[in-house]
């Protein structure tokens, strides 16, 4: 049984503000990049450690296509989705979520 993804209010805004951004830049790509964290998400619920440990139990997996990354840590009940960061941004921003 795997367990259900949960956003964290600022995760949540980090999505929309992203998907925003590509949403200015050319027709369609803010739905590749809502793909991409779809695809991405369902590799987190199916294979949780998966991806590598980035500070204590926080992981971060990259996007394929995207300079993305997302921050999530597995918890008993959940897996909570911290932040989704351009990755030129990301360490110090997610880092202040935990």
């Amino acid at each position: 049984m795997s367990l259900p993804i949960v956003l964290r209010p600022e995760a949540q805004a980090d999505l929309i503000a992203t998907s925003d951004w590509y949403d200015g830049q050319r027709p369609g790509l803010a739905e590749e990049f809502a793909d991409a964290v779809e695809t991405m998400f369902v590799r987190i619920e199916a294979m949780p450690e998966l991806y590598p440990l980035a500070l204590r139990n926080v992981r971060r997996g990259k996007l394929r296509r995207f300079p993305h990354l997302i921050y999530y840590r597995v918890l008993s009940d959940k897996i909570e989705v911290i932040a989704v960061l351009h990755s030129s941004r990301a360490t110090k921003l997610w880092q202040r979520r935990i």
